[in-house]
């Protein structure tokens, strides 16, 4: 019979969205429960309010033992810190004046909660028990000495979500306010960079380029792209390249500033294959000085990790042996300063549930 500090803390999970919240649970890092759909009645914060109190009631009553906290994602803007969600929020109309979410459930429930923006989630996910983890085995077995601790978290979906987790730990920031999406766009930079990259930017350069008015989806675009729907497929595969382009010039200001591994995810990356080349031409785009010297727009050499001959490189890097001034002992030294960019292979949604409940182990 197992004794009780052998048993796996379990932690309770929600994704929250505007038309249902979907009520979970997690040990040892899997789901540990049948998860409870019920509707989120976001319109009413009453109704929103009671809603997630009893679903958190209803999983807890499911579970073998007690949970040890809460842990979930839920649509910005707020002070995740404190728990307080609020602010310009078009799925939660009824959370604009504030709402103190955190401190209401811990209230209730008597445990911890903690509360992230799902981006930040996603890259947590990504840095313990994703993209991070499985690149840097991957060096392993190329016999490469070079390993990672920092990574970007990008999600192409809705919007364009980001996250930083550096050495392990979470970048929440002074203000719970670490995002990309307001960066400027590349091609018309009075606008925010998001709009060149979600699905509402996928829709509409189609849209502009072929004429076509049909109420389309991403992946219908998708499916146009690969010739399996009647449609101008040139438009498709450049909708998702100029998203690509975009989205590298962000990546670059990003990464620029704080170098580590890339990892994306989201609902648009299924058509990594249309927008990946453009990506990773536009890291390696080249930048100027007003002197005229040309430089490389990103320090580092950029390297798509999911292709095969690229992560070759990659892994080989530079290396040569130096020696040692005043002796006759030689160090390694490699002088190519590389970064690689990868898609999510565990998904967004399955990162940001990881990161929810490593988040809460990791902080009670």
């Amino acid at each position: 019979m197992k004794q009780q500090n052998d048993i796996k803390p379990i932690v309770v999970t929600l994704d929250a969205g505007g038309t249902n919240f979907v009520f979970g649970a997690m040990q040892d890092g899997k789901p540990c429960a049948e998860s409870i759909t019920l509707p989120s009645s976001a319109h009413d914060l009453d109704l929103c309010l009671g809603t997630l109190i009893k679903g958190f009631e209803q999983i807890i009553a499911t579970l073998p033992t007690p949970p040890v906290a809460i842990s979930f994602a839920f649509p910005g803007p707020a002070d995740y810190r404190n728990g307080i969600i609020g602010g310009y929020l078009p799925n939660f109309p009824s959370f604009r004046d504030g709402v103190a979410l955190g401190p209401m459930l811990e209230e209730h429930f008597g445990i911890r909660v903690f509360i992230n923006n799902d981006a930040d989630l996603f890259a947590y996910g990504e840095a313990v028990g994703g993209a991070l983890p499985r690149v840097n085995a991957m060096l392993e077995r190329a016999n490469s000495d070079k390993r990672y601790r920092n990574l970007l978290g990008f999600t192409f979906g809705t919007g364009f979500g980001f996250g930083f987790v550096m050495d392990g730990k979470l970048n929440l920031g002074d203000n719970s306010c670490v995002e990309a999406f307001c960066l400027k766009h590349r091609d018309n930079p009075q606008y925010i960079v998001e709009d060149g990259i979600a699905i509402r930017a996928i829709k509409r350069v189609y849209r502009e380029l072929s004429g076509d008015d049909r109420a389309l989806e991403p992946y219908d675009i998708f499916t146009i792209a690969e010739g399996t729907l009647e449609g101008n497929s040139e438009a498709a595969k450049e909708a998702f390249a100029s998203q690509g382009r975009v989205a590298g010039d962000a990546m670059a200001t990003a990464v620029t500033l704080m170098d580590g591994i890339i990892v994306i995810g989201g609902g648009l990356t299924g058509a990594a294959k249309y927008f990946m080349p453009a990506l990773i031409d536009e890291m390696r785009s080249k930048i100027s000085t007003m002197s005229g010297d040309s430089l490389n727009r990103v320090q580092m050499s950029v390297y798509n990790l999911d292709d095969e001959a690229d992560f070759e490189k990659f892994a080989r890097g530079n290396s040569t042996k130096i020696k040692v001034y005043g002796s006759d002992r030689e160090v390694v030294y490699d002088p190519e300063k590389r970064i690689g960019v990868t898609i999510s292979d565990i998904g967004a949604s399955n990162a940001v549930a990881l990161g929810a409940y490593l988040y809460a182990i990791n902080n009670i």
